[in-house]
Formats: C-alpha cells, structure tokens, sequence
C-alpha cells in the first residue's frame, strides 16, 4: 500500500505503510532465530563465558580449565547445529533480503521521504506566514504609541517573537529530518538482525554517506574545511596566475617531486612539534636544533678534512668508511636533539614551566653555543656520494620521500595503537584526569620531548643530506615556525589533545607547496612570510571558534 506522492503521512500512516514488511520479516527473523538458538546463539553465548572464566581470578587455575574444556565441548556441538542449519538460514535470510529489496523503498521508504518533503513546503509557509503576522502586528501596535520608550520595548518584543518563531521552524526540520533518516536506517536494522551485523561494503557506504548528510552542518563544515577551501582556491589561482606571469607551468610532476622532497625533512619536525602541541606546548627550538644537526651532520661527512674547527678542533672523518660515517653523523645528530629536548621535557614536566620558556631557552642556548663553537662558520659540502646511498633518486623518484612516509606511518601507530599515544591524548586533554586515573603526567610529557628529538635528528640529518652540507649554527632559521604552523593548519590543536597525524602531514605539503609556488612565481620573501602569518591567524581564529563552540 503506497501514499499518494506528495501526501504528508500521519504516524498512523506511516505503521499502516511498515506493518506488512515488518509482519513478513519478523516471520522469518523468528524462524532464523528457532535455527540459531541451538547454534550461531550459543557459540556467541559459550565464548561470552569462556572469556569471562579466563578472566575469573576467584577460581583456581584448575577449576577454569575445568569450566573452559566444557564449554568448548559445548561449543562443538553447537558449531555442528550451525554447520547444519547453515543452509536452511541463508534461505531464509535471502528470501527476506529480496522482499526487504522489492517492498521497502517503494512501499515505505520513498513515501515517506515524500511525505517529508511535503512537510518541509508546508514548515516553511506556515513559518514565512508567521513571520508576515508578526510584521503586520508589529507595524499596528507600533502605529498607536508615541513614546520612545514603549517603541524600544516593542521593538524588543518583536525580535524576540521572530527568533521564538525562527526556533519553532528549526525544531520542526530536525523532526522532519529525523523522522526520514529514521526510516531510511529502519531497512538496515532489519537486515542486522538477520545477518547479525554483517553488511556489505557498498551497504556500509550508504550507511556512512546517510549519516554524514544527517548530522551534516554547514557552520561545522567551513570552521573546519574553511581554511582548506581557501588555500585550494590560492592554489588554483597560483596554477593559472603561472602561466600568464612566468610562462611555466606550475603543476607538473617535476614540480610535485621537488615539493615532496623539499617537505620531507620538514615532517620531521612538524611531526615531533605536534606531540608538544597535542600537550598544549611547543618547541621554538626547531629551527636552532637544525642548524646544530646540519654543523654536526656535515663535519662528520664532510668531503675530506674539514675547514673549519669547533672549539678550536679540526676534525678530519675522512679515514672512516662512507656508510659508517653517514650512520654515525645520524646517531651524533638524535643524541644532541634529544638531549635538548630531554632538558626541555623535564623542567616542562619537572616544574610546570610552559614549553614556551623551556623551549626559548633551548633555542638560545644552542644557538650561543654552536656559534661561539664555530664562530659561526659554514663547514661546505659533504661526500657526494653519500645522498646517492641513502636518498639515491631512482628514475628521477627522490626516495628521501619513503623516509618522511614511513616516519608518518610510525609515529601514527605511536599515537593510535600503543599505550603512550592514548596517554599522549589523554593528557593533552585533561592533565588532571589523567593523573587521576593512573596515567604519569611526568613520564608522558618526557616521552613526548623525546620522540621530538629523535625526529629532528633525523630530520637534521635528511636535510644535510638534501642540501648536500653546508651546516651552519645559522641554518634553519624560522623552521619552527614553519612546523608550528603546519600542525596548527593541519588541525592539531593548542586546547590539547585534539589532532591527526593525517592532518599534520596536509599541513606540511600544504605550507610547502605554497612557499615553492610562491617562489616560482618570484614573490618576495618578506610578502612569504606576510602570506604565512595570515594562514596562521586564520587557523588559529578557526580553533579557537571551535573551542569556544565545544564549550
């Protein structure tokens, strides 16, 4: 029985619409049930209590092993019930999925929808009607008063009156769209009942795209797609702008390699700053931290004896094997960050001092130290045919690529699949509560700043590599604030514990490519920079209305 299209249903309606698919399936969902009882049921039930009895610490060993032999036994025998019912349920099940599939969107689905769309047509004349009266009511009562006073107050009335109709007329679409997203799911509940919970890959995807248009908000969706959607436009526009100012293109696979590889050792950083930032910290160290790994990465490697001394040193690594050497340069580079940022991470954790403090003090310390070491000297270029070893390009692919992906891929099973990342995130959210439930604030903020350091090391170190030398104590100035501002882009937030290692790596190759398009394009470095702190702002801003919004 279909409503006649456009007919706005009744909840009477509606039932009379599902009874008869609801009477034919709960028919065969019974008899499915009367098959599994004996089976499917009791498996699922016999291995609740097989986990519940390894889990009994007031038996003794024994007895559990006791009780658990017996409800294996059990459970063989109701496997074989289910091997043999198998058949007759599939049947089953099949008959009511081809009913389900040839009733229910004509019979019921498609006439409610209809009768909700019919419900919103008439929601919104009777609220643009309500709004008319109110006008009209407002514009008499306003006619008979003199007094200034009184037209205040009425002027007040009436805009409160239009925001109480204005309330009305939402609730009531939310009751329209809850009720069409309610029956849409109703086909899906049925079929779980049936199948257990077991849908198919394009079931699942309807699913999905359902609920996403059911709790879709578009406030939501700009404050947190708005930036993106922003600098994708700035993109599009730089791409077409290319052409006409310089006579190049500017997205072409060349010029998406060069990217890749600029922003790989970049990851590095903004990955270890983000789990500061997770903490509701940071880490103006960064940028010193890559001019003491490239000085140190490329006096270890450099090409023959080196030019220049560190404390009046001259250090000569010429003797000792490429790959030892490029290894060694490696290890020196992650003990002096992490040392670094070990210090920082324990008068951070030790004292309460914000990151801020600990980190500027850093910065300036190795600052002082490597310039005054070095007397602030370039050391030039290291082995040439180290990079070839380690980030060798094959077919013009630069594989320093695969170092900054499977540094992305660690440090996400970090943070989503071990106990210190659930820590991380429970910490960055609220420290109190964390300490409460047994989690050591102390040791998770040093964790933090460690696994910070072991990724600038090796961040130091690919970009030696990259740049082929050339350490210098001034080298890398302004990288913390590039790896800062990624994160924050990339979504990880300064309330704490809010962010994705997805979105820090969106906001690394997005810095990227718009500082390498901009540069194309021959935009003045200081404009750069202007550019960069309006994105920051504007990301920031955008946190911050979430956050306000949450609260």
């Amino acid at each position: 029985m279909a409503a006649p299209s456009g007919k706005i249903l009744s909840i009477d309606d509606e039932a009379k619409l599902i009874q008869p698919i609801d009477e034919y399936v709960s028919t065969i969902q019974s008899k499915v049930d009367e098959l599994r009882a004996e089976g499917t049921t009791k498996v699922v039930a016999l291995q609740t209590s097989i986990d519940v009895t390894k889990s009994d610490r007031v038996l003794t060993k024994a007895e559990r092993d006791e009780a658990i032999a017996e409800y294996k036994a059990e459970m063989e025998k109701a496997k074989k019930v289910e091997a043999a019912n198998k058949p007759e349920v599939d049947k089953l099940i099949a008959d009511a999925e081809a009913y389900l599939k040839q009733h229910f969107d004509s019979e019921y689905y498609e006439p409610v929808k209809a009768s909700c769309a019919a419900q919103k047509v008439e929601a919104k004349a009777k609220y643009e009607k309500a709004l008319a009266d109110l006008a009209e009511e407002h514009k008499q009562t306003l006619a008979g008063l003199s007094d200034s006073r009184e037209i205040k107050e009425e002027n007040y009335i009436y805009k409160n009156r239009q925001f109480d109709a204005k309330v009305t007329y939402s609730t009531e679409l939310q009751q329209i769209k809850d009720r069409q997203h309610e029956a849409f799911a109703y086909e899906y509940h049925l079929i779980d009942m049936l199948r257990m919970g077991k849908f198919t890959f394009a079931e699942k995807q309807a699913q999905k795209r359902e609920n996403y248009l059911y709790t879709f908000n578009t406030r939501n969706f700009f404050l947190k797609n708005g930036l993106y959607i922003v600098i994708l436009l700035v993109f599009i526009g730089l791409c077409i702008a290319a052409p006409i100012v310089k006579g190049t293109q500017l997205l072409t696979y060349q010029n998406v390699l060069n990217i890749l590889q600029q922003a790989s050792p970049r990851m590095f950083y903004a990955l270890g700053v983000a789990g500061l930032i997770l903490l509701t910290g940071t880490d103006l160290s960064i940028g010193r931290m890559v001019g003491m790994g490239m000085t140190a990465s490329t006096i270890i490697m450099h090409q023959g004896i080196n030019t220049g001394s560190v404390f009046g040193v001259v250090f000569d690594f010429t003797s000792v094997p490429l790959v030892p050497r490029a290894l060694l340069a490696l290890v020196v580079c992650i003990c002096l960050t992490t040392m670094f940022t070990t210090i920082a991470g324990f008068f951070t954790a030790r004292f309460k001092m914000h990151p801020f403090i600990s980190t500027m003090a850093n910065m300036l310390i190795i600052f002082g130290l490597v310039t005054y070491a070095t007397k602030g000297v370039s050391f030039g270029a290291i082995e040439g045919a180290i990079p070839g070893i380690f980030i060798p390009k094959v077919n013009g692919f630069p594989m320093i690529i695969l170092w900054a992906a499977l540094a992305v891929a660690i440090v996400w099973f970090i943070w989503n699949k071990t106990t210190f990342g659930k820590n991380l995130y429970a910490v960055g959210g609220n420290p109190e509560a964390a300490a409460v439930s047994g989690i050591s604030v102390f040791g998770v903020t040093i964790g933090a700043f460690v696994l910070a350091g072991i990724l600038y090391g090796f961040g130091d170190w690919l970009e030696c590599m990259r740049m082929v030398g050339s350490g210098s104590a001034a080298y890398g100035q302004g990288w913390d604030m590039d790896a800062i501002a990624a994160c924050v882009v990339g979504g990880v937030s300064f309330t704490g514990g809010i962010g994705k290692i997805s979105g820090v790596t969106v906001g690394v190759l997005i810095f990227t490519a718009l500082t390498y398009s901009l540069t194309i394009l021959g935009i003045d470095t200081n404009l750069q920079f202007v550019f960069s702190g309006i994105i920051i702002l504007t990301a920031v801003t955008l946190d911050c209305l979430k956050y306000v919004q949450k609260k």
